[in-house]
């Protein structure tokens, strides 16, 4: 089992640099582009849940199987919505779970601890993630919606989300921005 503070570190420094090439992955193989911040999002918390028992020594053919495996079991889901309907109904006269109070007590930590989060967030960024994840708006819908490009909204929910999961994870929550120097050299290109 990997330590909380080691599979934080494993994630920020290895993981979350991947995010460019698993975004233009999930895009050139999913159909919906609308779809693919969320899809890099499950990919994470698959990847974190999968190195809980270890950290796995090549980090970019991890994430990536993952990804693969994860979009293989959305597009097979999407072709059987019945059945997964009919399994929702056999559940239903199901006793209740003894853990379920455990279970609601924890997701509205959770959901406190989001919430604390999201309103840490400048402005802006919270209110894209808001749109984008909250309300479920697209992209689209959400630049349309702020008078602002697709762009910026995807650079907004990008940052958002890397600082709200910083801060869930126990960190600051604090929005990377690049630096002043960093941003005249790509000016400058």
């Amino acid at each position: 089992m990997v330590d909380q503070a080691a599979l934080d570190d494993w994630f920020c420094r290895e993981v979350l640099t991947l995010e460019p090439a698993l975004t233009r992955y999930i895009r050139r193989n999913w159909r919906g582009p609308e779809d693919v911040f969320d899809l890099t999002h499950d990919i994470y918390a698959l990847a974190l849940h999968g190195a809980r028992n270890g950290l796995p020594a090549h980090t970019s053919g991890y994430v990536f199987a993952i990804a693969r495996n994860h979009l293989i079991q959305q597009a097979r889901r999407s072709q059987i919505v019945s059945i997964e309907f009919l399994a929702n109904l056999e559940g239903v006269g199901a006793p209740p779970d003894l853990t379920m109070a455990d279970r609601h007590i924890d997701a509205r930590d959770e959901l406190r601890r989001a919430l604390a989060g999201l309103s840490a967030l400048p402005p802006r960024c919270r209110e894209v993630v808001r749109l984008r994840k909250v309300e479920g708006l697209t992209t689209r819908e959400t630049a349309d919606r702020l008078g602002v490009g697709i762009d910026a909204i995807e650079q907004q929910l990008t940052k958002g989300m890397r600082a709200l999961t910083d801060f869930m994870l126990g960190g600051s929550g604090k929005v990377a921005w690049p630096s002043r120097q960093k941003r005249q050299v790509r000016r400058s290109e």
